[in-house]
């Protein structure tokens, strides 16, 4: 399954990077960074906007630690045909609950992390996806934390 790949310019690489290590909590949050980049704030907010409306970026915002919160986590996955592939990741990503999707390539194919208000809406949220799509979501529940500091260099 090949995807069009958008092109990305050197400011771009510099937003993406520079995003990944979050945003000081202050009241222009944005000022800071544009002004690091040397850009205006609405260009640093029209170039973050054009990234995730071409899906470079599929979701900017804060991350919380659901489980900390009374909430809970899980990797999921499915075994996905692949002509209806894309029909059912764009079901599965529509609900809110689904935090990130991955493609993968072998039989289990479309791995997905589900991050709920509590921990009975895990099987709630999967069952419904079960449901909507007649594809079983196999749910593979968190045993232990651990923290890794994951990174993409654009």
């Amino acid at each position: 399954m090949m995807r069009d790949q958008p092109i990305l310019d050197g400011l771009d690489r510099c937003i993406l990077n520079a995003i990944q290590d979050g945003l000081p909590i202050v009241a222009e949050p944005f000022a800071g960074l544009a002004d690091s980049l040397g850009i205006e704030v609405e260009e640093l907010l029209e170039r973050i906007a054009r990234l995730r409306a071409e899906r470079v970026i599929t979701r900017f915002g804060p991350f919380y630690d659901a489980a900390a919160m009374g909430g809970a986590f899980c990797l999921c996955a499915m075994e996905v045909p692949e002509e209806r592939f894309d029909a059912v990741a764009g079901q599965v990503n529509a609900w809110p609950e689904v935090a990130h999707n991955y493609a993968r390539t072998h039989r289990l194919n479309m791995w997905f992390v589900l991050a709920t208000e509590t921990p009975e809406d895990i099987v709630r949220v999967a069952e419904a996806i079960t449901g909507q799509t007649g594809i079983m979501v196999l749910r593979f529940p968190k045993l232990e934390e651990f923290f890794i500091r994951f990174r993409v260099a654009a």
